[in-house]
């Protein structure tokens, strides 16, 4: 069942599921029944997020009812796949040039939309950071890529003074991040490093040249 993304209301669930269960009763050889994802992760400071201990009593209530009226226990599935490594992932960029104009602040990074789409393709908000100076003045910028089409991350964000030579954190990446990544203009994609208990530990490396080029063949 897939019931849409950041659903806060556990009665959109609940309403699904009886719809799911009056499905299910016509097939008597089921082995689980999955109720999909679209739990609400949080984008901003102080966003209103999924309550899935909510959902989790509401949700158990109504498959123990429906498993008693089809005669035995089913499994309960779930795919909480965003929900649970959104946020655990940051893409870092560092800024290479920093442009005033009359409209605004132009910070550009050594990333882009072949990194991390979402924001020029679904409009989405990812919440940015200047891990460089944590303590610097706020200010207006944009946050931009390096390739030369709509590439650009955030709008009017206001941030701490940004100078060349920065590192951004672009938060919530650990979902459709990387597995919508892709070698667009021959840019080659990051390294990913997972940090446990405190250590950095290398679990991608970055790619070279060589990646992108190991498939051509010579006509």
């Amino acid at each position: 069942m897939h019931t849409g993304s950041d659903i806060l209301d556990s009665g959109v669930f609940v309403r699904a599921a009886d719809l799911l269960f009056d499905a299910a009763v016509s097939f008597p050889d089921l082995e689980f029944l999955d109720f999909g994802s679209g739990f609400k992760v949080a984008y901003k400071e102080d966003d209103v997020t999924t309550d899935v201990e909510e959902l989790g009593k509401v949700i158990t209530e109504r498959f123990h009812s429906f498993c008693k009226e089809y005669g035995r226990e089913l499994e309960l599935w779930f795919e909480p796949g965003k929900f649970l490594v959104s946020e655990s992932g940051a893409l870092l960029v560092n800024v290479n040039v920093i442009k005033q104009t009359t409209a605004t602040v132009f910070a550009g990074v050594n990333s882009g939309q072949n990194h991390l789409i979402r924001p020029m393709f679904y409009d989405s908000y990812h919440h940015i950071i200047n891990i460089s100076n944590p303590t610097g003045t706020p200010r207006i910028y944009s946050v931009v890529g390096y390739i030369c089409e709509t590439d650009t991350f955030a709008v009017d964000r206001k941030l701490n003074k940004v100078r060349e030579g920065d590192t951004l954190a672009i938060l919530n990446a650990g979902a459709y991040g990387f597995t919508m990544s892709n070698n667009y203009n021959s840019r080659l994609r990051p390294a990913e490093v997972l940090v446990l208990d405190g250590k950095p530990h290398l679990i991608r490396k970055r790619e070279t040249m060589d990646d992108i080029t190991r498939n051509m063949v010579e006509i």
